[in-house]
């Protein structure tokens, strides 16, 4: 709600904030050339379209050259434009808006991807210093792993098995899914929903176990990334799970 109301109120200062800026340069236009109204329109234009609101760039472009035309060119206070000059002006000023407000989206979400994977790096390195400290009990770490899969994966649930393969889906170590031996479009078709996926929990070449992937309510898409951390993480439980060398000796 709240987000909806900044976002509101976003766009429509885009499309009231150029109709000022116009009105207020009116008692001037004699002495301000063009151009100089239009630079102050443009840093406008770039404040809205750097919001990352593709709404609020596009109509900040379009409401500042609709009232530059209407209040800064020849013939005044009509929408018509006689002069080349402050048609490509106009012109601009769209294509301004146009521009900044891609380049801002684009960089939030290469910040949004860049965030999600130092999150992903952070829960590996903390798990693996878990694991390594073992200050905790397998059946807690392997828990804590499966909650971890669950948010990095983006599926519904995620639950540990230590028996056999089911032949179900498998998401294998390079992060590929495949089913019945064919290859899975996760990154367009998402993970099966109609049934679970294995991740087979490994360590040292012996299988301890699997994870069992659930994305039953929505189509969760996982990058190959996002994959690939999964495998990293099970890899942390087969660690955690696998017997310690004085288990060995005790054994024999």
């Amino acid at each position: 709600m709240v987000l909806d109301r900044h976002r509101s109120a976003v766009v429509a200062a885009a499309v009231v904030v150029p109709l000022l800026v116009c009105a207020l340069v009116v008692p001037f236009r004699d002495s301000v050339a063009n151009t100089n109204a239009a630079l102050g329109l443009v840093l406008v234009v770039v404040a809205a379209g750097a919001t990352g609101i593709r709404l609020a760039g596009f109509l900040a472009a379009v409401s500042s050259a609709a009232w530059f035309d209407f209040f800064l060119t020849e013939p005044y206070h009509r929408f018509a434009i006689t002069d080349r000059a402050d048609i490509e002006t106009t012109v601009l000023l769209v294509l301004v808006g146009a521009a900044v407000t891609e380049v801002a989206l684009w960089g939030r979400r290469q910040q949004a991807r860049a965030s999600r994977q130092e999150g992903y790096l952070n829960g590996v390195v903390s798990t693996a210093g878990l694991v390594a400290a073992g200050s905790s009990q397998p059946a807690v770490l392997v828990e804590h792993i499966a909650e971890q899969l669950v948010e990095v994966l983006g599926i519904d649930d995620c639950r540990f098995h230590d028996g056999a393969r089911a032949g179900l889906p498998l998401l294998h170590r390079d992060g590929t899914v495949t089913r019945d031996g064919r290859p899975v479009n996760v990154d367009r078709v998402g993970l099966p929903t109609d049934t679970q996926t294995e991740l087979l929990v490994q360590h040292a070449g012996d299988v301890r176990g699997r994870f069992l992937l659930t994305a039953s309510t929505r189509v969760a898409r996982p990058s190959l990334d996002q994959r690939r951390v999964g495998v990293a993480l099970a890899d942390q439980a087969g660690a955690a799970l696998s017997p310690t060398p004085n288990h060995h000796s005790a054994e024999t």
